[in-house]
């Protein structure tokens, strides 16, 4: 969760904090792990998301495509397998990251192949056929989910909800009118009472100078 939250969202998505290119390429391995595809096909989808977030463009919005869709549907859909790289230039200079994203694959299959070398069978389908589909679901709730139920502070001018239970879920994730409105913040949580457990882990980052520049409102 935290490849995806602080990985891919916050850092290549958002470019919310500042890191080295050999850490760079560690979030993004983390990150593609989660079995969610490439990490440039990843963030660069989700800039176009904000670009037309809850319109007619928007590719994964509920209010104009409903919930399977938005939840599901449109990552299983063949219509969107290529990598929008004119919406990812920046990240997409680095070699490693477009191997990575070309051979995304590889890091899921790495893993369950430890996994069950190490753990069994049963280690298999608890550690990774299991975890990364709670992980799939989990993740998935901020495009559905969180644009359907929860309270909106900020005027975003999309359906963009701030949903506790869903922030708990997701590493913070889940204020997400907070993230619409303020889209390149390293934090999501902007009061004390907003759990957001991925920017905890990014402040501990940060004072180790793995991290830097974290962006805040």
């Amino acid at each position: 969760m935290f490849g995806i939250t602080a990985g891919f969202h916050r850092y290549f998505a958002h470019r919310s904090y500042k890191t080295n290119r050999v850490f760079q390429f560690v979030l993004a391995w983390i990150g593609t792990m989660s079995a969610q595809k490439g990490v440039l096909w990843w963030a660069g989808h989700h800039r176009h998301h904000h670009r037309f977030s809850d319109t007619d463009e928007d590719i994964h919005s509920p209010t104009k495509r409903g919930f399977w869709w938005s939840h599901v549907g449109w990552i299983l859909s063949s219509r969107y397998d290529d990598t929008p790289f004119d919406d990812i230039k920046d990240f997409a200079k680095y070699p490693e990251l477009r191997w990575l994203n070309k051979y995304h694959l590889l890091p899921p299959t790495i893993l369950g192949v430890l996994v069950y070398l190490t753990m069994g069978a049963s280690g298999l389908f608890i550690g990774f056929f299991l975890s990364t589909v709670l992980l799939w679901h989990g993740t998935f709730t901020i495009n559905s989910l969180s644009h359907v139920f929860g309270r909106q502070r900020y005027v975003t001018g999309d359906t963009s909800r701030n949903n506790f239970w869903l922030a708990l879920v997701t590493m913070g994730e889940g204020w997400h009118n907070n993230h619409h409105y303020y889209q390149s913040t390293a934090n999501q949580g902007f009061y004390w009472w907003e759990v957001d457990m991925s920017y905890y882990v990014l402040k501990g980052l940060a004072a180790l100078g793995i991290v830097s520049h974290l962006r805040t409102p």
